[in-house]
């Protein structure tokens, strides 16, 4: 396994305030961190040096919004939404980014009252084919998120995205894995990621609350358990969210925070997935 710590508990944007907290992330022990993919218009090639130099690898996220929504009605819409894609994966190519993952098959927070249409998936799909292509070139693996039902209509069951990227039918295109979207959305853990194997390519390790894992209620010995019994062995890179970034707690509907402080969240999660991890190894 390789152990990574999503930059979004801290920022939207990369910075120079974060550097401390990438060299503090290495000395803990985690093989990377997942760089948020917002603001694409950063000197990602200069922070791929940087974190190199640290010894940190990366993965990277990103969403798209209304106005680029990859299953719009609107030709445009949907157009500006694979534009953004594409030039995001640029963007995660120069800062040497391994895998774009997040909901950037459709709108975050966007609902129009109903479940998809045919239209809709349609459209998410060629829209995704395109996106796999540009992916291919630059060699970054896409991970598409489903995200629960009250985050998005699209993608909400991990048997729907898997079906989504057999669809896509592209070798870049896989889909992940998350823990906090399975609590709300999956019956069976076990059944779930039996089910997804075959285009599973990252997991997100988040709990219940959206704060420190292994100290909420997900299911964690099932969920490790099933991963370890389909043998993945890639990524599993902690998601908790704070107050840091206002768009994302509003979408995320965080209002509180939900721990005391990031750097000890970041230490007791890479512990927690540590242990989890070996003591199915042994």
């Amino acid at each position: 396994m390789k152990y990574g710590m999503n930059l979004l508990l801290w920022t939207g944007e990369l910075n120079d305030s974060l550097l401390p907290i990438l060299e503090k992330l290495k000395k803990m022990g985690y093989d990377g961190v997942e760089l948020p993919f917002f603001n694409l218009d950063l000197d990602y090639a200069a922070w791929g040096k940087r974190l190199d130099d640290l010894g940190l690898e990366r993965t990277g996220v990103t969403v798209r919004n209304e106005a680029d929504n990859p299953i719009s009605p609107n030709a445009a819409a949907r157009a500006k939404g694979v534009e953004l894609n594409h030039k995001t994966l640029d963007c995660c190519a120069a800062a040497g980014c391994q895998t774009l993952v997040g909901p950037f098959h459709s709108a975050l927070g966007y609902f129009t009252g109903k479940g998809p249409t045919a239209d809709e998936w349609k459209w998410g799909v060629e829209s995704m084919r395109a996106t796999a292509e540009h992916a291919q070139k630059v060699k970054v693996k896409l991970g598409v998120e489903p995200l629960n039902r009250f985050e998005c209509y699209f993608l909400n069951a991990h048997a729907d995205a898997a079906k989504f990227a057999r669809e896509v039918n592209h070798p870049w295109c896989g889909i992940m894995y998350d823990t906090f979207h399975s609590n709300i959305e999956e019956k069976s853990i076990p059944k779930t990621l039996k089910e997804i194997k075959d285009v599973l390519c990252h997991v997100h390790i988040s709990e219940n609350d959206r704060s420190t894992p292994g100290q909420g209620n997900v299911r964690w010995r099932k969920n490790f358990d099933a991963l370890i019994e389909i043998g993945y062995d890639g990524w599993l890179v902690i998601e908790a969210f704070g107050l840091a970034l206002p768009e994302l707690a509003a979408a995320t509907k965080i209002w509180r925070r939900m721990f005391d402080e990031e750097l000890q969240l970041a230490k007791d999660g890479l512990a927690f997935m540590k242990n989890e991890v070996t003591s199915r190894r042994r």
